[in-house]
């Protein structure tokens, strides 16, 4: 355990996409910079979700960074959609064309960061026993990162294997000849579950929600793929900074009611083999009408029931809400994995977990004996890895009592709070984040924060820190825009309802990461209104 204080201009947490791109924009400035990564590797989320079927579900040629062209045309994707080895791959290709390891810690978590008002510095503690001291200190911890294990009571008696996908051993597991209980069915439920069945003697699915599920259509990209996309680059940044998901997607411009019966089932066949995520943006009304979502929503349910042969099964896996409305999970032969005779499914709601025993799980109607259960439960979504850490701005405050506990979230554009000087968060909750290409927002976000940084260092500022009423003012907007939606008539973990079903508000700016982009720009051009500066007091020299 080391006592050492180790002083720098700035901290960052985590080495994901985030974290590396932040390191680089401040080395820039010339401003010293340590970032903390708990791994003992470069990745952020994909360092640790190495579960069976992982995948990106941006377009590959679009997850990628794009401040570079050079950097950008460096690396050719394999695949449509890329897997986690290979974007595991592709940030450590990152970081050693930046050089940007001789800068990170890595194994190293960070306990406390507490703001000194004296100092006009954050004071931060790791698991290490260091205390690094910082002007500015910097989130890149991500919405998905810390993972949500549901209290099951007795699941320390089972004594079998135990895995959630966000937390996956390094080494193969081997699921051959076993019986395996996969609990959740979200995004990476989805992409597990038809590899794990590939080679378990039996599956077992623990489903509460069943979820919409549209095709990837993942493939090999070919060279003249690869190569079109470096044609294509400017194209490409252009989608980042105009269009409101950062990414390509079809468009028609028109709303459900706009077309025919016959035009509508071509396009939402087209949609459906040409695999991705366009059922969200197709039509113009989707997120918006209730009866162009209606239209949607049925076209996949009557999907489902078309691939899926049981009757009973199918029905059990056809979702209610409104498409788009929870996050929309593209997979590969997920629907086509429930003919398999050796997967059942098995419906929480009508049959619930009680809790874990020694031989496996018991349900409400008695024990399922397995070999392995398989935690498919997602993330405490959005604030979790900012709850989970000591974190606290001028006079103690912690985010905990700010947020209350995350039922009552206040950022000033996700970027910064009241009463928390010169602590930035890479997309944070009330910022587009979740709703977008996520390469595309964090590019976004962590310039907007070079940039200003960079102000302050150029005009003596000491600290910036938002104003309460502005924070009122963007929590407000976020309602406003997310109550023309349907996202909140659903319950999600967009509203942190993953973790015992309770709504916590809309904590994501639906209005696009194109209109955020501007209304970020004009804060800053407008001399960061809404922000309060600090000055770094002159020194008078008297005779």
């Amino acid at each position: 355990m080391s006592n050492e204080v180790k002083q720098y201009d700035a901290i960052v947490i985590g080495a994901g996409f985030s974290g590396l791109y932040m390191l680089h924009k401040l080395r820039e400035l010339g401003l010293s910079t340590r970032v903390l990564e708990a791994a003992d590797g470069v990745g952020g989320v994909w360092y640790w979700s190495r579960y069976p079927g992982a995948r990106c579900d941006s377009d590959s040629i679009y997850y990628s960074f794009t401040f570079s062209e050079e950097l950008y045309k460096k690396w050719r994707w394999t695949d449509r959609y890329s897997a986690q080895s290979e974007i595991l791959a592709y940030l450590n290709f990152v970081a050693d064309e930046l050089d940007l390891s001789s800068d990170i810690q890595f194994n190293t978590r960070v306990i406390s960061a507490h703001f000194n008002n004296n100092k006009k510095c954050w004071e931060i503690a790791t698991n290490s026993g260091e205390t690094f001291l910082a002007k500015y200190f910097i989130s890149g911890v991500g919405c998905l990162s810390t993972t949500n294990v549901p209290p099951f009571e007795g699941a320390e008696t089972f004594n079998g294997e135990q895995y959630h996908t966000g937390r996956w051993p390094h080494e193969k597991v081997d699921f051959t000849d076993k019986h395996v209980v996969i609990i959740g069915n979200g995004s990476s439920g989805v992409q597990a579950t038809p590899e794990i069945a590939k080679e378990a003697a039996k599956v077992s699915i623990l489903m509460r929600t069943p979820h919409y599920v549209t095709e990837a259509r993942n493939r090999q990209l070919s060279k003249e793929e690869q190569d079109q996309a470096f044609a294509n680059y400017n194209q490409i940044r252009e989608c980042y900074i105009n269009t409101s998901g950062g990414i390509d997607l079809l468009r028609t411009g028109k709303s459900a009611a706009e077309l025919s019966e016959e035009e509508r089932k071509k396009l939402l066949d087209y949609v459906w083999e040409t695999g991705g995520l366009s059922f969200g943006t197709a039509l113009s009304d989707v997120a918006v009408n209730k009866d162009s979502n209606f239209i949607v929503s049925q076209y996949v349910r009557d999907k489902i029931q078309e691939i899926v042969q049981d009757e009973e099964t199918a029905e059990q896996l056809l979702p209610d809400y409104y498409i788009t409305t929870k996050r929309l999970i593209i997979g590969t032969n997920y629907y086509e994995t429930f003919n398999k005779d050796n997967v059942e499914l098995i419906s929480l709601k009508e049959n619930p977990i009680d809790c874990i025993v020694e031989d496996g799980v018991k349900l409400s109607d008695g024990v399922m004996n397995c070999d392995v259960i398989v935690y498919a439960t997602g993330y405490d979504a959005m604030t979790g890895s900012l709850l989970k850490m000591d974190i606290r701005g001028r006079d103690g405050q912690t985010i905990q009592e700010k947020w209350k506990e995350g039922n009552e979230v206040k950022t000033y554009l996700g970027l910064a709070m009241q009463n928390f000087p010169n602590f930035f968060m890479i997309t944070g909750p009330q910022s587009p984040s979740v709703l977008t290409n996520m390469p595309a927002a964090i590019e976004q976000h962590v310039d907007w924060i070079a940039d200003c940084i960079s102000h302050m260092e150029q005009q003596g500022i000491q600290t910036i820190e938002a104003e309460k009423k502005a924070e009122l003012s963007w929590g407000l907007q976020c309602d406003e825009i997310a109550n023309q939606t349907l996202y909140p008539e659903t319950s999600s973990w967009y509203t942190r309802a993953n973790l015992d079903g309770e709504k916590r508000g809309f904590v994501i700016f639906v209005g696009g990461l194109h209109n955020y982009r501007s209304i970020c720009d004009n804060i800053a051009a407008n001399d960061y209104s809404g922000f309060t500066f600090e000055k770094i007091p002159t020194t008078v020299i008297t005779e």
